[in-house]
């Protein structure tokens, strides 16, 4: 558990809590626990999924600002493919994972959001990339997992412009998946994962993998990545499982092996 970023976990789902007051600015410290956080959860088979939390004021309002404006060019070249790391680390966590957005989530912070499967935002909640406000882009994913997200005219929008978007358009451009009275955020992300907590995990993740895969490659390589991922799956006990229960006309008691 750090200093800053901790994980909690109950009936199976696995929260990541942000916790660095007042608006959990992620600074080097944070950014190296949200890496330690996102490998505990992917090793821990009591964690059938994932919800990045960080509390009920504020997702995360960014990165550190003073921290970054002291670094030279230098520095940051050594840094940022750290940083990047980080990020992959939590977008690489192989069960399914959502983001309870409360407040503000701005630069890294909807960066954070963006490496989640799914987004879910409090009625109020503000989010955007404002880097270039600063002379600068996003440096954590957002270029890249933003224009994959909302297509890249929308994605130039607001990364030229640096503006926010409030939780409405949020979700009409797809950057969130559902809005919800600030108070009800976390228990409405834990409900959109509950349901895969009793479910096949080496299915899920194989359906993650090749999703997420797929989508870098060409149509050809992803439907070769599709086909290994699931030829793999007739090795797994829940595969069997699975089909036996359909013929018997039960329900599937998966173990997640």
């Amino acid at each position: 558990m750090g200093e800053f970023v901790r994980v909690e976990v109950a009936e199976g789902i696995g929260t990541i809590r942000l916790d660095r007051p007042p608006m959990n600015a992620l600074n080097t410290q944070v950014q190296e626990e949200l890496r330690a956080a996102a490998l505990q959860v992917s090793a821990d088979d009591a964690v059938r999924a994932v919800v990045v939390y960080g509390g009920p004021k504020v997702f995360a309002a960014g990165a550190d600002i003073k921290e970054m404006a002291e670094m030279s060019y230098t520095e940051m070249a050594q840094r940022a493919p750290e940083l990047s790391k980080t990020f992959d680390a939590i977008a690489r966590i192989p069960k399914p994972v959502v983001a309870a957005i409360t407040g503000y989530a701005l630069g890294g912070g909807c960066e954070l959001a963006l490496t989640c499967d799914w987004r879910v935002a409090a009625e109020d909640a503000k989010l955007g990339q404002p880097e270039i406000k600063l002379g600068i882009i996003p440096g954590a994913g957002g270029t890249q997992r933003l224009a994959r997200l909302v297509g890249p005219a929308r994605a130039k929008d607001l990364i030229f412009s640096g503006r926010m978007v409030d939780a409405e358009e949020a979700l009409r451009i797809g950057l969130v998946d559902r809005v919800v009275p600030a108070a009800e955020v976390y228990d409405a992300a834990v409900e959109m994962v509950r349901q895969y907590v009793d479910g096949p995990a080496q299915a899920l993740r194989a359906a993650k993998l090749a999703i997420d895969g797929g989508l870098e490659v060409s149509l050809e390589s992803g439907l070769a990545w599709e086909s290994q991922l699931f030829a793999g799956l007739f090795a797994t006990e829940d595969r069997r499982e699975g089909m036996t229960a359909f013929i018997e006309k039960r329900k599937p008691k998966f173990t997640g092996r």
